[in-house]
């Protein structure tokens, strides 16, 4: 399952940074890459010819936006937007797998065995991952006799 949530968050990123963040609940993060992605679409991306080529309601407008997009965009344009769903898509990947960035994995409490995260004692799933968890049974007491 945890593959199949990071293959899913992978292409939700390539499709639109951010979007994969969402996914794993990193709201930050897919607030970081959503609010780039879009800032260098607004800078770069030639607007007013995709203003001009009209709403899409078939596929020839799809057709007509692409070709708008290949032919007044240059390169550096492109590059910039295919790293950043890149990195946005490895990120997510790395985050649905429970690698955190820079973290030594050092919690005071209890951790969830699916992301990683801390997690409350008292409850019986993780409420960042939502992974059912096993009921931890106190250590069963000897008597000696």
């Amino acid at each position: 399952m945890t593959w199949l949530r990071a293959l899913l968050a992978a292409g939700l990123s390539v499709i639109m940074p951010g979007a994969g963040h969402v996914l794993v609940r990193d709201w930050l993060r897919a607030a970081l890459f959503a609010g780039l992605f879009l800032s260098v679409s607004a800078l770069f991306l030639p607007i007013d010819q995709l203003a001009a080529a009209g709403p899409i309601t078939s596929v020839d407008d799809i057709n007509a936006y692409a070709d708008v997009m290949a032919e007044e965009t240059d390169a550096m344009t492109q590059f910039f937007l295919s790293f950043i769903a890149l990195f946005a898509a490895i990120d997510a990947t790395f985050r649905a797998l429970g690698h955190s960035p820079g973290g030594t994995g050092d919690t005071e409490g209890l951790t969830c065995p699916e992301c990683g995260k801390e997690i409350d004692e008292d409850l019986e799933f993780c409420h960042w991952c939502t992974a059912r968890l096993d009921p931890v049974e106190p250590d069963a007491e000897t008597n000696d006799v």
